[in-house]
């Protein structure tokens, strides 16, 4: 008796609906992280909370979302693409429900925490993609997604505004929420199933937890802190916490066989400084977006400009698609000058930008214009600093390098952003509780001077990356 042995069928090749599916999908999911920077003002009048609190609203997705972008391709290699995305769009859809919902800053919270699962569907749409299509068509179609996801960012600085003044802020995350949904729904009933790739590593989910505990401690801690809600000791304690996190993180990430992150490559000379740029440059620019959309919101009292959320949300557009364009730019001129050229530029033009909104801030167009030159500025940067490890470590650790400076670019930004509140909160009328004019100075001047920092760790680090 003779037994023919099948080759595996071939992969069913995806059509129209179905790309157009994960195309709405990274639409919804754009917008649904962008809603909250222009509307950051009304969020914190409504909500009752301050301008500490009102970032940690932004930060919270951001955190997630770096947490779960080194494990979120490895799990759709283990279990299938298709597999994993459904169950990340489940939650965020979840959240996406929560935030709509929630009566108070803590049941937001745990919306924005959950709505942090939206970055795992870019890599998850590209196994998809790569497993459905031949080449010359995958590659169009990662274009079309990622253009879509950045595109939603801009949908989401629109409609922000007329959503939340025209309906409420409630609104702001269901709509976008349901079409998540509806698209999830699509791409499962479309979509064919992708086999799970032969792969051995184990997830390291003791480190993907203490990561997690880790930065939530640490911008739970820098809120706190920021606001100055607790005594020293207990500051002293937050700290303690999240160093002890820190440390068994280490200690987990440097006796596993297969790490979420390998700390040998901390000792890399040119990820050193790719680190220690990307911290200080998306510090900066944390900064500079959190408070053009405050200023935008203060009132018309002698230096505010008394605007509502749709017409913050009009004067951020310009930064969001310049910034959206800065990372083609990054990468052409990282090939073309070096990532390091690109970082000096980068923060000359960040620098000279700030200090000089430090002093000339009462007309409109200056604001767009200093988000628009520092957008520019930081994408370019952090793109050429991406680019440039790419080719600066061994092809096995690509993906681990990348994701941590996506996990650095995250930190920076939350940094920047509770930064520039405390100085708002530090600078804040005692009787009206709104911010001065002279803590907004402050605040673009201490904007400028930490993106001055960069040429200070380029200097300092020259010669190791170069060997």
């Amino acid at each position: 008796m003779t037994t023919t042995v099948l080759d595996p069928p071939a992969p069913v090749r995806l059509g129209r609906l179905p790309i157009g599916a994960l195309g709405v999908l990274a639409l919804a999911l754009g917008t649904l992280q962008s809603v909250v920077e222009p509307a950051l003002p009304l969020l914190q009048r409504e909500l009752g909370v301050t301008p500490s609190q009102g970032a940690l609203v932004a930060n919270t997705l951001l955190v997630t979302g770096a947490v779960l972008t080194p494990v979120a391709g490895k799990l759709g290699d283990r279990y299938g693409g298709k597999r994993v995305l459904l169950r990340l769009m489940a939650l965020v859809s979840a959240g996406g429900l929560l935030a709509a919902l929630a009566p108070g800053l803590p049941v937001l919270l745990l919306g924005q925490l959950l709505q942090g699962a939206m970055v795992g569907a870019l890599p998850l749409s590209f196994i998809l993609v790569r497993t459905h299509l031949p080449a010359h068509r995958s590659q169009a179609a990662v274009g079309v997604v990622v253009a879509l996801f950045t595109g939603g960012g801009t949908v989401g600085t629109l409609v922000a505004g007329p959503i939340a003044e025209h309906l409420s802020w409630h609104w702001m995350f269901a709509l976008p929420t349901i079409v998540v949904a509806a698209a999830a729904y699509v791409v499962a009933r479309t979509v064919p199933d992708d086999p799970p790739a032969a792969s051995d590593g184990r997830v390291d989910w003791p480190g993907v937890l203490l990561l997690t505990g880790t930065l939530l401690a640490f911008m739970v801690g820098l809120v706190t802190v920021a606001d100055g809600s607790l005594p020293p000791l207990a500051a002293g304690a937050v700290a303690v916490g999240v160093a002890g996190l820190a440390a068994g993180w280490v200690a987990v990430e440097r006796r596993v066989a297969a790490p979420m992150v390998d700390l040998r490559l901390l000792a890399r000379p040119a990820m050193v400084q790719a680190v220690l740029l990307t911290l200080v440059v998306t510090t900066a620019f944390g900064m500079v977006a959190f408070l053009v959309p405050q200023l935008f919101a203060v009132p018309g009292d002698g230096y505010g400009f008394a605007a509502g959320t749709t017409a913050i949300g009009l004067f951020l557009l310009p930064g969001a698609l310049a910034g959206a364009a800065s990372d083609a730019v990054g990468g052409v001129a990282a090939r073309r000058f070096g990532p390091r050229a690109v970082v000096v530029t980068g923060t000359v033009v960040t620098a000279a930008t700030m200090i000089a909104l430090a002093f000339r801030h009462s007309e409109s167009w200056q604001l767009v214009l200093a988000k628009v030159l520092t957008a520019v500025a930081a994408g370019a940067a952090t793109t050429a600093l991406l680019s440039g490890t790419v080719t600066a470590v061994p092809a096995r650790d690509t993906g681990i390098a990348t994701s941590l400076l996506v996990v650095t670019r995250v930190i920076g930004v939350a940094v920047g952003a509770q930064l520039a509140a405390a100085l708002l909160g530090a600078g804040a009328d005692p009787v009206t509780g709104a911010p001065s004019e002279s803590a907004f100075a402050t605040g673009f001047a201490v904007a400028g001077l930490t993106a001055a920092l960069s040429l200070i760790v380029v200097r300092l680090t020259r010669k190791g990356a170069r060997s």
